[in-house]
């Protein structure tokens, strides 16, 4: 069993910095760390290797040099190995041009049986490239998956967390898979890992080595673009009505006459 695992590094979220030319996030210089909801992706990958008692579980990243950093941390955890996947070119991808390269770096590891994402990433939560993924690789998709009841190299039976409860879907593999914290408690590094984690070899892939369309990727090659970005303005301090309830109720009719006004 072959398990890719699709990460990102994302800043923490009191360390966000924008760009205001190009609308996108500047990440060289800010502490980061693993998108959290990737973080139970490999945690599952490692989980679904256990269960079968062999496997391999590879995690991929694209990002600045620095996202090397978040390899080392998911290989300190348990995976196996790791690629890199970054290029100057590649900078301000949205997630279009994002899941168009991803897809390319797995089909060149080729011969796998399973994808697994974080539902969505907190520096956008667009919850897009997980899908994307599948798309351009033309396999099958389960989002929002909140339990693997099932798996072998060949199907998986999984339960789908949706607003009313869940489904149960039986589906082939290869296939990819969005898991949202629900399915499980990520592990800590072990020590072992961790100095396994300095002494690997981490391969660095860009858009030579995966022969990418340069027409589809990074900024220009995004077909989403982001027209303004600003930091909304603080609230108004709140207001707190006492009294006799009919009064109370006249009073707020007045303040909400006055904001509908302004």
């Amino acid at each position: 069993m072959k398990i890719i695992v699709c990460i990102k590094q994302v800043p923490e979220t009191t360390n966000v910095k924008i760009d205001p030319e190009k609308g996108t996030l500047i990440r060289e210089g800010v502490d980061s760390i693993i998108n959290p909801f990737d973080m139970y992706a490999i945690e599952e990958g490692l989980r679904i290797k256990e269960r079968l008692g062999e496997g391999e579980v590879i995690v991929i990243s694209m990002g600045p040099p620095q996202a090397d950093q978040a390899l080392r941390e998911a290989i300190s955890m348990g995976a196996d190995s790791a690629v890199l996947i970054t290029d100057r070119k590649l900078a301000g991808s949205d997630t279009w041009a994002t899941s168009y390269t991803l897809a390319r770096a797995i089909e060149k590891i080729g011969d796998y049986n399973l994808i697994l994402c974080g539902k969505q990433a907190i520096d956008g939560d667009t919850a897009q490239v997980g899908p994307g993924i599948s798309s351009w690789l033309d396999i099958p998709q389960v989002t929002y998956v909140k339990k693997i009841r099932e798996i072998t190299k060949d199907k998986a039976i999984v339960e789908r967390m949706t607003e009313e409860g869940f489904d149960v879907i039986e589906i082939p593999l290869p296939a990819l898979f969005t898991v949202v914290k629900e399915i499980n408690e990520p592990r800590l590094p072990s020590l072992k890992g961790k100095l396994r984690a300095r002494k690997v070899e981490i391969p660095v892939w860009g858009v030579n080595e995966l022969g990418l369309e340069e027409e589809k990727i990074g900024l220009d090659g995004s077909p989403t673009r982001v027209v303004k970005i600003f930091t909304p303005p603080p609230r108004e301090k709140g207001m707190i009505l006492e009294g006799e309830p009919q009064k109370v109720v006249d009073s707020l009719v007045e303040k909400l006459k006055d904001v509908v006004i302004r």
